[in-house]
């Protein structure tokens, strides 16, 4: 903190005049105000010849969407002068529509109304006729974020920085990874970052090394010793606690840049500029926000420091570590009898070594002194990242999964040979990929989720290396922030638990392995779900004692004496998952079983009034006690379940007429998004031990919406089972001592 301090003050000498105050008008008091952040669009040419006005790509005009404090961007077009402006409103109302048309990059000209298609737009970007302009700042107020109107001051403070130096080195232009495989000319590092954030970033690296003098200054003041010997050569005196010092300092700048580029976009939940890496990739950002790393709020130098130094002052660690940098596929060396943890690569999924290209080449800038050898190249190694993408090989598929599949053999077979037999191998895995094959690609079952490559391949190369699976370890560690909670993003890493197979394996028919799933499955099943795992997780957990069952055999043996592939074996898994949950079912109550039938057959919408009474007679009920238990409408022919919202939103489960376990899972994902967990628990409280029944309903209609690709549907399900254990702790905290120890039971 004291060194980072001292660059942050050292930076600002040198370049604070790039980040100017901003003038507050009287009704915030006048005065200045330190700025956030600037809100920029890029703009391209109207592609209309009577038009030509320069268009900005704006994906949306909000600025903050928080209620009683709102604030949105307003067009001001000039059609005589075909010119746009902005301006900053607040109060009530809402912004206009954006122009941004759709998915990709199709845009609508604010002056003539002409569609530019993405073709349009991508050949100004790779005509370089692209641009920028500013549509308002982001300010420090005494109650909160203030958002005024651009000026044209700041707009040409900003356009006046000189960086001192840039990185040159090219990005990678196969892969969609990248913004630069978009086709929109983007080719070279630097095009990503402003020139006031590459001169604030190159500032910084720069004062690395005069921050690096001052700790060694220091530390020999201190009473280090004179030992001269570098940290990256097991040096222990002054000049390597410098190093490490240095090295933290060097990481940060690598902070900063996540959130100093013109990929980052500006929060209009949070009031905060985002990270460019809110997932593996560096996608294209049409507007854009340019935080101020010399501010005391979002994306600023010190914050960012706050964080790395937190995450020191929980270290628990006070041995010395070891890193090395080593092909795994070719040896394990310098350990003996290593314990194996590894997190594999995801088959094609992720091009890991090209997004690090992105910190690569501002730590190369910042510590390459302190560590030579590993950033001897000028960008990271490509060639040997164990990953099956085609255009390493020229387009060649084949060669591509040939190059994975015998690499990632060979890392677990070196395990293999490797590991101590006391301890296991643990493999994390968080893959999923909805590809699958012919043959399940048309099953409506939740069999045909999880026939991946990746999977299938992971699992294939550790099998013939040796290993049988003896369990698995769902771990939470993904943080479920705003955005991934607007997908269904996977909430654990799978951990795959693995032994040395036993030599004396004995085979099994498919028979056998299909009754051995039937019979354990269900209780690994039960387990997963005690645990609370989500339910966007449980198919992929559910592949640990799936597999843990096929791999204590030597081979499974299909009718036709061939050996059952591992493709075979998870499309088994997960028939065998769907047909568990399905049983589950039998816990409910009738009004329940018939709605879930009717779900997955119709969701939400109306369906015919002879499907739902003949239904109604399989399930034991009937359509009036249905309506009379509230869970559905019927009129003119036609049922139709109500949807969470439709539902009796003064129910009380105390003295409802008919309690279903359906209505009281929909009332708490309603409470839930309406009241929070808070809310949730206070229903809870009422509900008792239909609640633990109301979580199983939410797994099995997860599932459902899953394999129907229900994708915000099946959000609310998975959003309930993962809040449940607040709910249930807060509905605990609420309850006399006598209650807590009945729901403990």
């Amino acid at each position: 903190r004291y060194y980072g301090k001292w660059m942050r003050d050292e930076a600002e000498k040198r370049i604070g005049h790039l980040y100017p105050k901003v003038k507050l008008p009287k009704e915030y008091g006048g005065g200045e105000a330190t700025v956030i952040a600037w809100l920029w669009a890029r703009t391209v040419k109207c592609p209309n010849p009577a038009c030509g006005a320069q268009m900005p790509l704006v994906r949306s005009f909000w600025l903050s969407a928080k209620s009683g404090r709102k604030a949105w961007i307003e067009p001001v077009v000039d059609k005589k002068r075909k010119t746009v402006r902005f301006e900053v409103k607040t109060g009530k109302g809402s912004p206009p529509d954006p122009p941004k048309i759709g998915r990709g990059a199709s845009f609508r000209c604010l002056v003539c109304g002409q569609t530019a298609d993405e073709e349009a737009v991508r050949a100004e970007f790779r005509a370089k006729r692209n641009s920028e302009q500013l549509m308002a700042i982001a300010a420090e107020g005494n109650g909160g974020r203030i958002y005024l109107d651009p000026t044209e001051e700041h707009s040409h403070i900003a356009r006046a920085a000189k960086p001192e130096w840039r990185p040159e080195e090219e990005m990678n232009q196969r892969t969609s990874n990248l913004v630069s495989g978009r086709g929109y000319g983007i080719s070279h590092w630097y095009e990503i970052f402003t020139p006031r954030q590459l001169a604030a970033l190159g500032t910084f690296s720069d004062l690395i090394g005069g921050a690096r003098e001052r700790v060694v200054a220091d530390a020999h003041k201190a009473g280090f010793t004179d030992d001269p010997k570098r940290l990256d050569d097991g040096g222990g005196g002054a000049v390597a606690y410098a190093d490490a010092v240095t090295t933290y300092l060097g990481l940060n700048v690598s902070r900063l840049s996540n959130r100093s580029s013109n990929i980052c976009f500006w929060d209009t939940s949070g009031g905060k500029i985002q990270q460019v890496f809110a997932r593996q990739a560096i996608p294209m950002t049409w507007d854009f926000a340019e935080g101020n790393p010399f501010s005391d709020s979002s994306g600023n130098f010190l914050g960012q420091l706050s964080y790395l130094c937190a995450t020191l002052e929980v270290s628990s660690v006070r041995a010395r570590g070891v890193a090395k940098q080593l092909d795994a596929a070719a040896a394990i060396n310098g350990v003996v009898k290593p314990m194996v943890c590894t997190d594999p690569p995801y088959y094609d999924n992720i091009s890991y070594a090209n997004l690090s290209d992105f910190f690569y080449v501002w730590l190369r800038r910042c510590l390459a002194g302190i560590y030579p050898d590993l950033f001897s190249t000028l960008l990271t190694p490509k060639a040997q990242e164990l990953i099956a993408t085609p255009y390493r090989f020229d387009g060649d598929k084949a060669q591509a999964e040939h190059f994975f599949e015998e690499g990632l053999g060979k890392a677990f077979a070196r395990m293999r040979e490797a590991a101590h037999q006391d301890y296991p191998l643990a493999v994390f895995y968080a893959f999923k990929q909805a590809e699958s094959d012919e043959a399940t690609a048309n099953d409506d079952s939740q069999a045909s989720m999880l026939i991946s490559t990746g999977w299938e391949t992971m699992l294939g190369a550790l099998l013939k290396s040796g290993f049988a699976v003896t369990g698995t370890w769902p771990t939470r560690t993904e943080l479920i922030g705003n955005l991934k909670k607007l997908v269904n993003a996977l909430a654990s890493s799978i951990v795959v638990v693995c032994r040395p197979r036993q030599t004396d394996a004995p085979l099994a028919t498919r028979r056998e392995f299909i009754n051995a799933l039937k019979a354990e499955l269900p209780a690994a099943l039960k387990n997963l779900q005690g645990g609370n795992i989500a339910p966007v997780d449980l198919a992929q957990a559910a592949i640990g004692p799936g597999m843990a069952v096929f791999s204590r055999y030597s081979k499974v043996i299909e009718a036709d004496g061939s050996p059952m592939t591992v493709r075979t074996a998870l499309a088994l898994i997960n028939q065998t998952l769907d047909e568990v949950l399905a049983e589950q079912e039998g816990e409910f109550d009738p009004e329940t079983r018939w709605a879930v039938a009717w779900f997955e057959q119709f969701g939400m919408n109306e369906g015919p009034y002879g499907i739902a009474e003949t239904l109604s007679k399989a399930k034991n009920t009937a359509v009036n006690g249905l309506e009379e238990a509230g869970i559905l409408k019927a009129r003119a022919g036609k049922v139709k379940l109500l949807g969470r919202n439709e539902l009796d939103g003064d129910w009380d489960p105390t003295t409802a007429h008919r309690l279903t376990v359906w209505e009281v899972t929909h009332q708490l994902i309603r409470a839930l998004e309406k009241d929070g967990e808070a809310g949730a628990a206070a229903l809870f409280r009422k509900v008792g031990a239909l609640g633990e029944t109301a979580r199983d309903l939410a797994y099995r209609l997860y599932g459902i919406c899953e394999r129907k690709k229900w994708s915000q549907e099946g959000l609310a399900y998975n959003s309930l089972v993962i809040a449940w254990p607040e709910i249930v702790k807060l509905a605990r905290a609420a309850q006399p001592a006598e209650i807590q120890q009945e729901l403990q039971i």
